[in-house]
Parts: C-alpha cells; structure tokens; sequence
C-alpha cells in the first residue's frame, strides 16, 4: 500500500510540473507575429523553454535569452545564455549587458516580447552604479540563507539593479512590449516574477536599506551611497511602461487544481490549503502535520483518503552547513511532527526541479521514515540542526529527481490521510 501512494504522490507532482510546461501553456497568450521588427529577450530557469514555444508558434526570432545551467532549449533563432543560479556569474552579467544593448535604440514601430519566469533574479545581472558583481554576489548570497521571505529579497535586488524594478521595459522604450510571465511567486503579483524586470514599484531605497539592516546584511560602501540616492527603479505610473502589457500564462493555482483533479480521478477528496503558503519550512511543516492528524481522526472510518495539497514559497533560516532546501526540510520536519503516524504520507517537491541549491526536487515520507533513518544509523536531529535534509533522504533514498523540469511555478506539497 505504502508504494501505491507513494507513486501517486509522485504523479501528482508531475502533473503540476506538466500543465506549467511552456510548451503546453504558452501558446494561448501569443498574438499573431506583428509586422516590423520584432526582438525577444527573456529570463529565468523557464526562459529557454518558453523561447522554444514561442519559435514552435512564430518561427525563428531574432533575440537574447538567458536560463539555468542546464536549462537551454534548441532554438533558431534566439541565442540562448547558460548563466549561474541563485548566485549570478560574469556569463549572466555580461549576457544582461548585452540584452540592453538590443533594446537599445528601439523605435515605436518595434515590438519586443519579454519571457520572465522565477529565476530571472539571479540570471539578469546588471549592478547600479559603482557596485561591483562580487559585492553583488555576496549581498545575494547572505540574503538567501537569511531566512528572508523572498518578497523582501526581491526589493533589495531591485534597487541594487539597472535591469529590476521595470527598467528592462524602460531599456525597450518606445517600443511595444508584451510580457509572458510563468509566476513563482506567492500572490502571483507580476511585480515580484522575477524582481519585475518589465513592473514598476512603488517600494523605495529607504525600504531596502531597511531590510538589508533586519536581516543583519552588511554592506559595502557602494550599495550604501546607491541606497543613498534615487535608484532607476521605475514608479508603477512611469511613462515608459505605458506601452508594456503583463500576462501571467501559468500559475501554481493552476497546477494544484490540475493535480486535485487527478487525485479526484483515483478515488481521494481533497483539500487545497492555498498556493500561496509562506513561512519557515519546519514551522510550516509542524502546523501541516498537526492539521493531518486532526484530519485523520476527524475522518476515522472513511473509505475515501483525503489529500491535503498546498502551494507557495517555504524559507530555510541557515543555522548548518548542510544541504538542504526548503522542500526538503518541509519533509524532515513534517516526518518528525508526525513520529511515525500510520495512514499519512507525503510528498514536497519544488516544481522547476531545484530544492536550495540541490540538483533534487524535494523527498517523499511515510510512516516508515523515522524507522528507515534508525536502520540507516541516521540521525533527524542532527539533519535538521545541521541543515542537511537532502543528505538525510538521499540515504534514505527517499530524495525526488526529475532533472530540468523546464518550468517553475514554485513548491508542490502534498499529503496523504487516511
């Protein structure tokens, strides 16, 4: 029983990954191929394989995109950049250099269609004034493992940036623009896809100064004399957004309603606790795993298991040097809570493939977990202090590995009750 739920956890994931997949999703927001010059530039872990689908509909186009390590797609006619993520590399800072160089001198008459999908933070990279890329790459660094939410990072990147903030549309003025972004973020608000390379912002450098000193980043003299200043970010009423039309194509709303459909189909009910969840990985797991056995008991005697799914961005608070991202700890935490309850398994993946900075998706639990990690002579305790739930399930062997998946629309969880 243990392995048929476990394998439909794992299709359940799946099939949020593939209903987020460009080349199923995109094509129903792209216009005909306007007359004139037309130019593509795009960002993130989902850019290339949104090139792909645009060039599937359009046919080769002239343009710049820039994804993941191991993220390109072949394409005709956009060049597509390999560029470091979460922490950006001279490749994606020079390939962003570029990017603007395109845009510029663009006329009325042109048209440029942005591809922005999560991970387009990182790989646009282009710091304001005197600050340089490995001052910029530290900031970045500290601010990942400080266990800030990522709305909170994403105003900093944004006022530390000539590219944030609506200043790749500003870069395109006049020219029309359409932008296709693939959301990651909780809220869906296109402002924060990407730190909103094509979305003004109303936050100001005063308000990243002021999370920078929450969250104990120290800075070096150039980002304090930009954050003294008026940063290029781009009010929402600026004038050079005027000819800039957002479209959100996919969601992770989407994908847990096309995932509660499935689970539908094998016999489950399911609740959808939200895709917007934030928060604190292993505090968010203890709340969930407190809510599973409340449902479990509430529910004795049903024949049909319930499924609670939900969605989102979880933080990890770095207090070890192991690796472990937010899905994973999610999963370690949630195993703990639990202590072995028969009847509930669970799965936390993130949707792009990428937990942390591991090359592996997130883990799956069941009531064999904390007695597999005994066997295994591995230690909860020490995994979770440490950091290191990837480690702790890889030996357990309980880890998801999809590879590129190609798309992200952020965390998919899961857990099954009965």
């Amino acid at each position: 029983m243990g392995e048929q739920v476990t394998e439909l956890l794992r299709r359940l994931f799946q099939r949020a990954v593939e209903v987020a997949d460009p080349m199923k999703s995109l094509a129903a927001s792209l216009p005909e191929k306007p007359a004139g010059r037309v130019v593509v530039v795009g960002a993130g872990k989902a850019s290339a394989r949104m090139a792909e689908a645009v060039e599937a509909v359009w046919g080769p186009c002239e343009g710049l995109v820039i994804t993941r390590y191991g993220y390109a797609r072949p394409c005709k006619g956009i060049e597509i950049v390999e560029a470091a993520h979460p922490v950006p590399d001279e490749i994606g800072h020079s390939a962003t250099q570029r990017m603007l160089d395109l845009l510029e001198g663009l006329g009325e008459d042109d048209f440029v269609l942005a591809l922005i999908s999560g991970g387009a933070s990182a790989l646009l990279t282009a710091p304001a004034g005197d600050i340089s890329l490995g001052e910029k790459q530290d900031i970045n660094q500290k601010l990942l493992v400080s266990g800030a939410p990522i709305g909170q990072m994403n105003i900093v990147r944004k006022h530390l940036s000539r590219v944030k903030g609506g200043q790749l549309a500003a870069a395109a003025y006049p020219a029309r623009m359409l932008a296709l972004l693939l959301s990651d973020v909780p809220g869906d608000d296109p402002a924060e896809i990407g730190s909103g390379p094509t979305v003004g912002d109303a936050s100001t450098p005063q308000d990243a100064k002021a999370i920078l000193e929450r969250w104990k980043i120290d800075v070096p003299a150039s980002v304090s004399q930009v954050l003294a200043g008026r940063t290029g970010v781009l009010a929402p009423d600026d004038d050079r957004l005027s000819r800039v039309t957002n479209t959100i194509f996919a969601a992770p709303s989407q994908s847990l309603e096309a995932a509660r459909l499935l689970a539908e189909e094998n016999g489950c009910d399911v609740e959808i606790l939200g895709d917007a969840l934030e928060g604190e990985a292993r505090d968010v797991a203890q709340e969930h795993a407190a809510l599973a056995l409340k449902r479990q008991e509430a529910r004795s005697g049903s024949s049909r298991p319930l499924i609670l799914m939900s969605g989102g961005e979880l933080t990890v608070t770095r207090r070890g040097d192991g690796i472990g991202g937010p899905n994973a700890e999610y999963a370690l935490a949630l195993a703990f809570a639990l202590k072995g309850a028969p009847g509930i398994h669970a799965i936390a993946c993130d949707t792009d493939g990428v937990d942390g900075a591991a090359e592996v998706a997130g883990a799956v639990i069941g009531p064999q977990t904390l007695s597999k990690a005994e066997k295994a002579a591995v230690s909860v305790d020490r995994a979770l202090d440490n950091n290191d739930a990837h480690g702790f399930f890889e030996t357990l062997g309980d880890q998801v590995v999809t590879g590129p998946t190609l798309t992200n629309v952020n965390d998919f969880r899961a857990i099954w009750i009965c």
